[in-house]
């Protein structure tokens, strides 16, 4: 199994995703590590196939599977990983790529989305107008030679976690600028895959995170709108 990879949509759905994970052999007895943090598909169907999803923690600047807290993870059950792309940054493969290949591991990873050139690389210019024009929350990171595609931008709220986010978010909204709470709950704090993980990084993102519009139908005029109501609620929340 060492290093084989498959790749799936970004869309595929935990059925076919225990497919995917049963053709690789991987199903009772196994483990299969997983984010927390983002959908969970992977972790539903690592529990269909028969495994057990084992919750790895994210890099914090990314918000992707942290390679050093997957190598933590790793035990002699531990058959694949399964990593995301978060958001539109793109997960550390070529690290995982080499943990899989140390462990014997499978890597089953999200094929890329063909999208429209012209509507991401709207996206991309307003994601880097939000960087330069917003102060007062920690904009979205690209690690060194990533490609982000901005499918969410999003930033993070300085404070007191979940408390702030929600007033901050609620602010927004009674000035006209509808942000969305990222992550509501990560994967293993729900009800079907709960467990006594500790993930200090995933559920502080969780708690933090607002994303933005960036849409590539959003104007200049929204854009800046946003970017002046954020700058002027910082001081305040």
């Amino acid at each position: 199994m060492a290093g084989r990879r498959h790749r799936i949509a970004s869309d595929t759905t935990a059925s076919a995703l225990r497919d995917v994970l049963e053709d690789l052999g991987i199903g009772t007895g196994d483990e299969v590590i997983v984010p927390s943090f983002g959908t969970g598909v992977p972790a539903d169907a690592v529990r269909l196939s028969g495994a057990i999803p084992v919750f790895a923690d994210i890099d914090p600047r990314t918000f992707c599977l942290d390679p050093d807290a997957v190598a933590a993870e790793v035990t002699r059950r531990t058959a694949a990983i399964v990593p995301l792309h978060v958001f539109g940054h793109p997960a550390p493969m070529a690290q995982l790529g080499a943990l899989a290949e140390r462990y014997a591991l499978a890597v089953v990873e999200e094929a890329g989305v063909v999208e429209d050139a012209g509507a991401l690389a709207r996206r991309r210019a307003h994601a880097r107008f939000l960087d330069s024009a917003l102060t007062g929350v920690v904009v979205p990171y690209t690690a060194p030679g990533a490609y982000h595609r901005y499918h969410r931008y999003t930033v993070r709220i300085p404070g007191n976690g979940r408390p702030d986010r929600d007033a901050f978010a609620a602010a927004l909204a009674a000035r006209g600028v509808r942000a969305t709470v990222s992550v509501p709950v990560p994967v293993h704090r729900m009800p079907a895959h709960r467990t006594g993980d500790i993930l200090p990084q995933t559920e502080r993102v969780a708690a933090d995170s607002l994303s933005l519009p960036v849409h590539s139908a959003i104007t200049q005029r929204e854009l800046t709108h946003i970017a002046d109501t954020c700058n002027a609620l910082g001081g305040l929340i």
